[in-house]
C-alpha cells in the first residue's frame, strides 16, 4: 500500500508543479481576490475529475481521438473567454476585493477549466486509470490509498502556490498587476494554443 501511497503522491505533486491553464487561473484569481477567497479553488480538481474518472475508466476504455480534439477547442474558446475577463479586471494589491466573496464562482470555474482540459482524459486514461485498476485488483485499500494520497497531494500543492502568490500580491501594487497582466496572458496563450491543436487535429483528420 505504501508504495501506491507514494505513487499518487508523486504524480499529483508533479502536475501541480507543471505549468498549465489551471495554474494560469489559479494565479489570476489570487491576484484579483486574495489567497483566502481563493482557497476554495484547491479543491477544483477533486471536484473536476470526478467525471473524468468516471468517464475514462467505466464508460471508456480510451478516449476517443475526436472527443479530445473537440474538448480542445471547446477548453481553449473558455480560457479565451476568462482570459478577457482577467485583464479587463484590476488587482487591488494587499487588499481582497470588494463585493461579495466569488468562492462558488470561482471554483466552479475553476472546474470547468480543468473538465474542459484534455490532459486530464488522457492523464486517467494513459497513466493514472491502468495504476489505480491495477491496485484495485490486488485489493480495494490499494486503490483508495492511491486516489486519496493523490488528492491529498494535489489540495496541498494547489493550496502553497495559492499562499506564495498571495504574498506576492501583497509586496506590491507594481508586482501583482504585473502577475495578474503574465496570469492574463497566459490564460490567453494556452487558449489559443487549445484552438490551434484541436483545429489542426480535426483538420488532418478529415483531411
Amino acid at each position: 500500500m505504501l508504495a501506491y501511497v507514494l505513487l499518487g503522491a508523486t504524480y499529483a505533486g508533479a502536475a501541480a508543479a507543471q505549468p498549465g491553464q489551471f495554474q494560469a487561473y489559479l494565479i489570476a484569481m489570487t491576484m484579483a481576490h486574495g489567497w483566502r477567497r481563493t482557497m476554495p479553488v484547491a479543491l477544483a480538481p477533486v471536484v473536476s475529475d470526478i467525471p473524468v474518472i468516471v468517464l475514462v475508466l467505466v464508460v471508456l476504455t480510451n478516449v476517443p481521438p475526436g472527443f479530445v480534439h473537440g474538448l480542445r477547442l471547446v477548453g481553449g474558446l473558455f480560457l479565451i473567454y476568462l482570459a478577457v475577463a482577467t485583464l479587463r479586471s484590476e488587482p487591488s494589491a494587499g487588499t481582497p476585493a470588494s463585493g461579495p466573496g466569488p468562492a462558488g464562482r470561482t471554483v466552479l470555474k475553476a472546474a470547468l477549466v480543468n473538465l474542459l482540459n484534455p490532459n486530464p482524459y488522457l492523464a486517467w486514461s494513459l497513466i493514472l486509470g491502468p495504476i489505480l485498476v491495477g491496485a484495485w485488483r490486488q485489493a480495494p485499500s490499494h486503490g483508495a490509498a492511491f486516489l486519496v494520497a493523490f488528492y491529498l497531494m494535489m489540495v496541498a500543492s494547489t493550496a502553497l502556490i495559492v499562499i506564495l502568490f498571495g504574498a506576492a500580491r501583497a509586496s506590491g501594487p507594481r508586482l501583482a498587476r504585473g502577475l495578474h497582466l503574465g496570469s492574463g496572458v497566459a490564460l490567453a496563450a494556452f487558449g489559443l494554443f487549445q484552438l490551434w491543436s484541436g483545429g489542426r487535429a480535426l483538420f488532418l483528420a478529415a483531411a
